[in-house]
């Protein structure tokens, strides 16, 4: 977490800046002292900033900090106190600014991150992995959803009557849509991992109820059908093979500029969410020489959030190249890259890529 403060009028350059920070505003008892980034001087002093990156926090821990200076003469000067939630610091490894893994482990589901103090990689387990979501806080939206799916995960448990909040982000950063849907009659909780891919352990199906876990999603036309029909097929192949899956939405292809637009929740009318303006799910097949991948095909569906009457998901596959350019991601980065680089390139049908 990169702390940031500012001092102005100040009769010389502060000898020390820093922070007090805690869990608490009665427990600020940790210190660290910062770094002047950049200053100017006028007639009423001096002006500046300073910064300071705290490191060993633990995630989702809100934490309470207190800027201060000290300036020779005449004091010591704090700034009232603030608070702030520390993200997980080992969802990003980007060595020299590039785009590494999202989590610190070798699943081969797992895409890319972002960049950004908004951003939060999270997993839900339940005795093994479940899904791992790359989640915007300040859109309360998650870009993506990736998890492995085979038969052991599916099943015919009753679908869950409530969704939650999940216990793993603040509450502030979620949508309010625990005890009711969106305002109107167009829109739905969509779920990024379905319920059908879970619904054969009661704890990773109750995970997939988690609201952020789900993003606004045309119901008739589209949720209730040809996207239903798309995870059907998706979860009709996991019965006979594991498989790996990342389902993701965007508001802009990279380099587009489209308008977004916003529904609130049924019960809270002064939260506003995003809705998205393409929806997309990748699938990836491998085999293996032993416990190395030999081999991969990998097949993606990009569609524009909309009815569609009469259509079919057939009609929307794509290359993972192809999505990877729209969104600007890079996906199923734990493969080795040589079978990356074939799998991703593939121009190939649904009907093709089952046949492999």
């Amino acid at each position: 977490m990169t702390l940031s403060g500012s001092f102005s009028g100040a009769t010389s350059l502060p000898s020390e800046a820093g922070f007090w920070y805690g869990t608490s505003s009665n427990s600020m008892d940790n210190q660290i002292a910062a770094t002047v980034s950049s200053y100017s001087s006028n007639a009423d002093g001096y002006d500046g900033t300073f910064t300071a990156t705290l490191t060993g926090l633990t995630p989702g821990q809100t934490y309470v900090f207190q800027s201060y200076a000290t300036v020779a003469g005449t004091g010591t000067f704090a700034s009232q106190t603030q608070t702030a939630w520390a993200l997980s610091y080992d969802y990003f490894k980007m060595p020299g600014g590039g785009q590494d893994p999202a989590v610190d482990k070798d699943w081969l589901e797992l895409p890319s991150g972002h960049q950004g103090s908004q951003y939060v990689v999270n997993t839900y387990y339940s005795g093994e992995r479940n899904y791992t979501h790359l989640y915007d806080t300040s859109m309360m939206t998650s870009l993506w959803t990736a998890y492995p799916l085979n038969r052991s995960h599916m099943g015919s448990l009753s679908r869950p009557s409530s969704w939650y909040y999940s216990p793993s982000i603040p509450q502030s950063y979620q949508a309010d849509l625990t005890s009711g849907t969106y305002s109107g009659s167009t829109y739905r909780r969509g779920h990024m991992c379905p319920n059908g891919s879970r619904n054969g352990n009661e704890t990773m199906q109750k995970q997939t109820f988690y609201v952020t876990n789900q993003v606004p999603q045309i119901q008739n036309n589209f949720n209730s059908g040809i996207w239903s029909n798309l995870e059907n097929a998706v979860q009709s192949l996991a019965k006979s093979e594991e498989i790996y899956v990342v389902t993701g939405v965007a508001f802009n292809k990279e380099g587009e500029s489209r308008t977004v637009n916003y529904v609130s929740p049924a019960d809270n009318s002064s939260q506003k969410c995003p809705i998205p303006n393409y929806f997309y799910k990748l699938v990836l097949r491998v085999k293996y020489n032993g416990s190395t991948v030999s081999d991969a095909r990998a097949i993606g569906f990009w569609m524009e959030h909309k009815t569609y009457s009469g259509d079919s998901y057939l009609n929307y596959s794509t290359t993972v190249d192809q999505i990877e350019q729209w969104t600007g991601f890079d996906f199923f980065v734990n493969l080795p890259d040589q079978i990356e680089s074939s799998a991703e390139s593939r121009n190939q049908s649904w009907s093709e890529f089952l046949k492999w």
